[in-house]
């Protein structure tokens, strides 16, 4: 995490957990040639409008006071992490087992790059996930991109 995301999420976080949610990450990006600081923020139930405005109010002063950009422009969004973010951290994980979610690869295991499973367990390096009824265990490593299986 670069050290604009650090500070930011240092100063944000304590706000928002004191609002009864949790910061899930920051990202600085470029979206559509403008710098943009993302805080994208979650609570059981998940995040309304309502919630994302909200914080959006309470944490755009002290930002401004931390200046985390020294000085630069950039558009300040509040967001909720999606229902199909990928998981990217411990609690990403363990908030899914027992959940299904879709797994690609970046080298293929028995043919397959991709496939939906049920996540089993978690650790560090490791995942154990049910495939078609066969547990397999991949290394984190191997994992191109984890998400939620979205059904409709």
């Amino acid at each position: 995490m670069s050290k604009i995301c650090d500070s930011t999420a240092a100063l944000v976080k304590p706000i928002i957990e004191a609002n009864g949610m949790e910061l899930v990450e920051v990202e600085y990006k470029k979206l559509y040639g403008t710098p943009t600081l993302i805080v994208y923020i979650d609570k059981e139930g998940g995040v309304s409008l309502d919630d994302c405005e909200k914080i959006h109010r309470l944490i755009d002063g002290p930002l401004d006071e931390l200046d985390p950009t020294a000085g630069a422009a950039y558009n300040l969004n509040v967001s909720s992490p999606g229902l199909d973010r990928p998981l990217k951290l411990e609690r990403d994980y363990m908030k899914n087992i027992g959940k299904s979610i879709d797994i690609s690869l970046y080298e293929p295991i028995g043919g397959k790059k991709k496939f939906t499973c049920t996540l089993v367990s978690y650790d560090n390096d490791n995942i154990v996930a049910n495939v078609d009824g066969e547990q397999i265990t991949l290394n984190i490593k191997q994992i191109a991109v984890a998400k939620p299986t979205i059904t409709f």
